[in-house]
């Protein structure tokens, strides 16, 4: 009995042991990976640490570490496990891309300059999009718009799929724009019930470091028999490295347009290619009209989707407007298809009536595309029903052609 009961420990001993040398160290890393993507990262790391106890060397457990600290803002222990994932496996891109992600939220730009270069030494040629991506983001950081640009479009072009990409770019654009001259033209029809409508509008735009784009825009138009003109300055100054300001002021002497008008926004740049924005207008016309508005907007791939509402307080009451626009992007961040639905008037238009700034209905469709590096055209058409009163109703269909050339 005494050598049954022994044979019995020791079989179950061995059964104990093969079950802790099979134990499957993938099923850990989806264990862990799920727990930190719920926000987990104590209760993930623990099952981690189990299966690096076996497995020292398991690279994708390194990186879920390395993340895991560098999402909690804990950088430094974020570099010790990154780094062991690279020695791990020099071969692998996904080590890199965790490691530059956490060197550039950390702001450490010359480590990312090292790992980088390794980077490209140890993973050889055609260098992986990840990594020309994170290369672009290196440039961007310093400053170097243009290169930065240059890096990214052709894997842009190419179909590279990364989040905030789109965003990303366009947020390049508007850095590396230096100077440029441009003019627009507006055709608004009535069916005859006024006068058609004639606006144009010529700009130009530079850069400065205080203001960002710094753009001067002289709008004319002809309406009700009557000529007027609007002179407007525009800045979009950087506030930090994931926001930026509009602010506008502009005044005229024509009853159609704002005798003083100014507006101010802050757009921020959010985690997974969101972005929001707050801001206020002021429309001086013979009395004043006040308007808060704020915006959401996101990217998905080619995609831009924004929402803004506008809201109006008055003596009567308060009342709002809003507009939903989507744009595809194709070939590079400038060029794309929009499609607008809104109620009311967006207190930005220069050349509607902003009487109307409520109880108006449109839909616009557009096209923009950048010819050349230096050449640019857009083009828009709309239409919109205006409630003028209870019962009296007009029809606008809108046409606007525009240019713009760069230098």
């Amino acid at each position: 009995m005494r050598k049954l009961l022994i044979a019995t420990g020791l079989f179950f001993s061995f059964l104990g042991l093969r079950a802790q040398d099979s134990f499957d160290p993938d099923e850990l890393l989806a264990q862990a990976r799920t727990l930190i993507l719920d926000d987990k990262y104590q209760e993930g790391r623990k099952i981690a640490f189990r299966a690096l106890e076996r497995y020292p060397n398991y690279a994708d457990i390194l990186i879920l570490v390395g993340r895991s600290y560098a999402w909690e803002g804990k950088n430094d222990s974020a570099n010790i496990y990154l780094e062991r994932a690279i020695v791990a496996s020099p071969d692998y891109a996904d080590g890199y891309v965790a490691y530059l992600d956490n060197l550039f939220w950390s702001e450490n730009l010359s480590k990312a300059d090292e790992v980088l270069a390794r980077a490209k030494s140890n993973l050889g040629t055609p260098i992986q999009d990840e990594i020309i991506y994170r290369e672009s983001r290196l440039l961007y950081y310093r400053e170097q718009y243009n290169e930065a640009y240059d890096l990214v479009e052709p894997i842009f072009d190419k179909g590279f799929n990364q989040e905030g990409l789109l965003g990303y770019m366009r947020n390049l654009e508007r850095m590396k724009m230096v100077n440029a001259v441009g003019a627009t033209y507006d055709y608004d029809s009535f069916e005859g019930q006024i006068d058609p409508w004639h606006t144009w509008s010529v700009y130009g735009r530079t850069r400065t470091k205080l203001t960002g784009a710094l753009i001067a825009r002289v709008t004319q138009s002809l309406r009700y028999e009557d000529f007027g003109t609007l002179v407007e300055l525009d800045a979009y100054p950087s506030i930090g490295k994931n926001g930026y300001a509009y602010l506008n002021v502009g005044g005229s002497g024509a009853g159609f347009f704002p005798k003083f008008r100014f507006g101010a926004s802050y757009y921020h740049n959010l985690e997974k290619a969101w972005e929001v924005e707050g801001g206020y207008r002021y429309l001086g016309f013979s009395s004043a009209t006040h308007i808060i508005t704020g915006s959401v907007g996101k990217y998905l791939g080619n995609w831009w989707l924004n929402v803004r509402l506008n809201v109006i307080p008055d003596d009567a009451g308060t009342s709002t407007s809003s507009q939903f626009t989507a744009r595809y992007y194709f070939k590079t961040a400038e060029d794309f298809f929009s499609l607008q639905l809104g109620t009311g008037v967006s207190p930005d238009e220069e050349t509607r009536d902003q009487s109307q700034l409520l109880n108006s209905y449109r839909a616009r469709l557009g096209y923009q595309q950048l010819i050349s590096p230096k050449f640019m055209i857009y083009g828009y058409t709309g239409y919109s029903r205006d409630e003028l009163s209870t019962d009296n109703f007009r029809n606008n269909i809108n046409l606007s052609l525009g240019f713009e050339y760069r230098f």
